[in-house]
């Protein structure tokens, strides 16, 4: 085991331990985080203005993190990990549907029940109780589905160019603004299963490959 693969056990080892106690404090009846900013580091504003613990987030709301920065935040039963660098925005937020789009930069995200659609540069992409990693630019998106089933579309567009079923990072995509190569295999990159229990755990739910012998990430 090298040193990045050592770090990377040990951080999820911690996030396993804090996922533990929580889940004791929810048999007792403690209560999970409430939605909204749940924690952040560096400079990041919801609307232009800096965020705060446990600021709202809404249908028309914007977050941006800037450089070295970093965001959580919850919403409904989604919680979400924005890195340095992104913009998103919450397009429509309402009991059977929600949308997001991410303008630019990298965005975890553990989806609850319902329709879910992320709005990308290169693709539209709908998700129903699922987890997922984007990087956006303008001509690429790098999306790993990490566990559920998503359906990708060419922005604008209805008809459904693939449907997608993971299990555990199973089938990692560059959505390319080029059409003639809008699908391109790619490799796991830039996100962990920590990540993905930190989130789960702030909504009272645990990733469906834990105790299953992966953990590669």
């Amino acid at each position: 085991m090298n040193r990045r693969q050592l770090i990377r056990h040990l951080a999820t080892l911690a996030l396993c331990e804090r996922f533990s106690f929580a889940s004791r404090a929810w048999a007792a009846g403690q209560a999970l985080p409430p939605p909204g900013v749940h924690e952040f580091s560096g400079e990041v504003t919801v609307n232009g203005q800096p965020a705060r613990p446990r600021m709202t987030i809404s249908a028309g709301d914007r977050i941006v993190t800037g450089n070295n920065a970093q965001a959580i935040y919850i919403i409904g039963s989604d919680a979400y990990l924005q890195r340095a660098d992104s913009a998103v925005q919450v397009i429509e937020d309402n009991a059977t549907r929600r949308v997001l789009r991410i303008l630019q930069g990298r965005l975890m995200g553990v989806f609850g029940k319902g329709e879910k659609s992320l709005q990308t540069p290169t693709a539209t992409i709908g998700i129903r109780g699922t987890a997922c990693y984007i990087e956006a630019a303008p001509a690429q998106v790098y999306f790993c589905l990490c566990y559920g089933e998503a359906e990708i579309r060419a922005p604008g567009e209805t008809a459904i160019l693939e449907t997608i079923a993971t299990t555990y990072h199973d089938h990692p995509l560059y959505l390319n603004a080029d059409r003639q190569r809008m699908m391109v295999p790619a490799r796991v990159i830039n996100h962990s299963d920590a990540e993905l229990i930190l989130l789960e755990s702030l909504v009272g739910r645990i990733p469906p490959f834990v105790g299953m012998g992966y953990h590669r990430y």
